[in-house]
């Protein structure tokens, strides 16, 4: 049913018929997405950050209805779409897309909701000794290492509050020590924090380690979508 609770107590992301048509190329989507961590999962061009900015609203459909429990982010055949600020989305592009000139507590606390906006605001505090941010908060951008960045892009994002958080290919930039040193950060702000999360990813042992449910995209279209495990889906034996 859309907009029902999850069993874990998250809320379920409706896509319906979701439709991107471009010359090059047409992603069509309908899935609903229920568990704590879901991965959009695919080879390059798949259409893994297409899906997402649909999600956010940084792209409009043309078809289709997104959303998220009772909420309607958009809709096309009547000309819904919520505009980004109003969806309560977190999102880490691959690029981060963290501000240089400004220190770590500047750029985590850019755009953060003023509390009076929110009934449970997420706590710095609580976000920044989680993310380990707090002894790096005097520091700027370009004084960080890859992961101190990643995890900074992610405090970000959740002190904004999300219903929902997009991380799109987050550790896709990191050599294999600091991913494997940035994988603990993601499993403890799966499991401090309770957001649900969309993670974008094309390697597999990422999936399997922080994620229970996938979605398989190839060139536009679902393949696969169903829980993370032995009895699930296996990218050896289908080609990706």
């Amino acid at each position: 049913m859309v907009g029902a609770k999850t069993r874990e107590g998250g809320v379920s992301l409706q896509l319906d018929q979701v439709r991107l048509d471009r010359p090059d190329f047409q992603l069509h989507v309908t899935a609903q997405l229920n568990a704590p961590v879901t991965a959009i999962f695919g080879p390059s061009g798949a259409g893994k950050t297409t899906l997402i900015e649909l999600v956010t609203g940084l792209r409009r459909p043309t078809g289709g209805t997104i959303r998220l429990g009772s909420d309607v982010f958009c809709d096309h055949s009547r000309r819904i779409h919520l505009p980004v600020r109003k969806r309560r989305i977190g999102y880490v592009p691959q690029d981060l897309a963290l501000f240089p000139h400004l220190s770590v507590r500047q750029n985590l606390l850019f755009g953060t909701p003023h509390k009076t906006e929110l009934k449970t605001p997420v706590d710095f505090a609580h976000v920044t000794a989680v993310l380990e941010l707090d002894v790096l908060e005097n520091r700027r951008v370009p004084e960080l290492s890859g992961g101190e960045r990643q995890r900074v892009a992610l405090g970000r994002a959740l002190l904004s509050s999300p219903r929902l958080l997009l991380l799109d290919e987050p550790l896709g930039s990191l050599d294999l020590e600091l991913k494997r040193r940035t994988l603990p950060f993601l499993r403890r702000l799966r499991d401090e924090f309770h957001v649900p999360m969309l993670y974008v990813s094309h390697d597999w042992a990422e999936v399997e380690a922080l994620c229970t449910e996938v979605l398989v995209l190839d060139r536009g279209r679902v393949k696969y979508h169903g829980l993370v495990g032995p009895a699930g889906f296996e990218p050896a034996t289908k080609g990706l």
